[in-house]
């Protein structure tokens, strides 16, 4: 078959890139939720001109990121904090203030 017979494939009615207002909708968060999430660089928009744009997959990695497992390697966990504050007032014999 040549170029002109071939069938295209139907061009999907989903949208590549969504408003920052679809994106919510279809993340089924608000929106202002979606530009802090922007603002701290969570998800990465597309900026076209002046318009502002979020890609299917680039929701689609915010999603992958929220599912994966949360453990981290014992070497990077946080110590455990304690409440003794016995030694917060004690002055340095150094310091000017210990006189």
């Amino acid at each position: 078959m040549s170029d002109t017979q071939r069938p295209r494939e139907p061009v999907s009615s989903d949208p590549l890139l969504l408003t920052p207002e679809e994106a919510a909708t279809v993340l089924r968060l608000g929106r202002t939720t979606v530009y802090a999430l922007m603002k701290a660089g969570d998800l990465h928009p597309v900026h076209i001109g002046r318009s502002c744009r979020l890609s299917r997959s680039e929701l689609e990695r915010y999603v992958r990121g929220l599912e994966a497992p949360r453990t981290a390697p014992r070497a990077l966990r946080r110590s455990v904090t304690t409440t003794d504050q016995r030694g917060l007032f004690e002055l340095d014999p150094t310091s000017p203030d210990a006189a």
